[in-house]
């Protein structure tokens, strides 16, 4: 029995290597009493390895951004930072800015890989000239998108270099698999996926329950673990807690075989054509 295991690096067009399993950080630092808890889940996931951290200027309006910034006080090489610039921001003159006044919040002099939220009225070419011009200046390690189908990336410059782009995906979200996966694979693009548990909506469910079951695991586990099969995802759960982060760690151990892979497949049924790019 052929048994898939999660994938432990996933690697850029630009050749840099990252942890498949990263830390997202959505409604993260809005509440202070929480902060050192959430201070303490962040320094956790590093400490295991989860070294990859996305957050963006929209969440908590940069209080995200700022408690990534305390986080990583002291460790900041250990550490790649994503970020994301709003679409309302995504001029020429307003990404500039907007970088800006992210590293300001994240206490940095560089993001490593900034990306542009999701589409908005600013002409693709205009924002991409931007990023490139931030990575030109070192503000920026490299660029790349969110929310972005396989119509807008067939937009992009055509010699633009985006490394990644960032989309929902889960057991419930598989609609990427029909277009926008070969699409990034034909250019060895890596998507990211965020809200790869679905915001714990996919618990108790019993394909879920029955394969961790099997395995002695949980079942937020399996669905982590069932997204980290592919060798060129990279996925950001959300974990306010250190018990959370360690329990997502575990998924890096987990296994999953053909049969598991079939009894998902029959639960959470792959898409047979092409399905909308869905957001949260």
């Amino acid at each position: 029995m052929y048994a898939m295991a999660a994938a432990e690096t996933v690697t850029f067009p630009s050749g840099v290597s990252v942890p498949a399993l990263g830390q997202g950080t959505w409604r993260m630092g809005d509440d202070p009493s929480r902060r050192a808890e959430e201070l303490a889940a962040l320094r956790r996931g590093l400490d295991l390895g989860m070294t990859l951290i996305d957050t963006a200027e929209m969440y908590g309006s940069g209080a995200s951004e700022e408690l990534v910034g305390e986080a990583i006080r002291g460790h900041r090489d250990d550490v790649f930072l994503v970020s994301k610039v709003l679409p309302s921001n995504a001029d020429a003159r307003g990404t500039v800015d907007a970088c800006h006044a992210s590293l300001r919040r994240l206490g940095t002099d560089r993001i490593d890989l900034y990306l542009l939220h999701w589409r908005g009225g600013v002409p693709l070419a205009e924002t991409v000239e931007a990023l490139e011009g931030l990575v030109s200046r070192g503000s920026i390690g490299a660029w790349g998108v969110s929310n972005l189908d396989v119509d807008d990336l067939a937009e992009l410059p055509r010699d633009a270099r985006p490394q990644t782009d960032q989309v929902l995906y889960n057991l419930t979200r598989r609609g990427p698999e029909y277009d926008l996966f070969p699409w990034c694979r034909e250019r060895s693009m890596p998507l990211m996926a965020y809200s790869p548990l679905e915001q714990g909506r996919l618990l108790g469910h019993q394909a879920l329950e029955s394969v961790a079951s099997a395995h002695g695991s949980t079942p937020l586990q399996v669905a982590l673990a069932w997204v980290l099969r592919h060798d060129d995802v990279i996925a950001i759960p959300k974990a306010s807690t250190a018990a959370h982060v360690e329990e997502n760690h575990a998924a890096l151990d987990l296994s999953l075989t053909d049969e598991d892979l079939k009894t998902l497949d029959a639960a959470f049924p792959a898409p047979v054509g092409k399905e909308p790019l869905e957001m949260l």
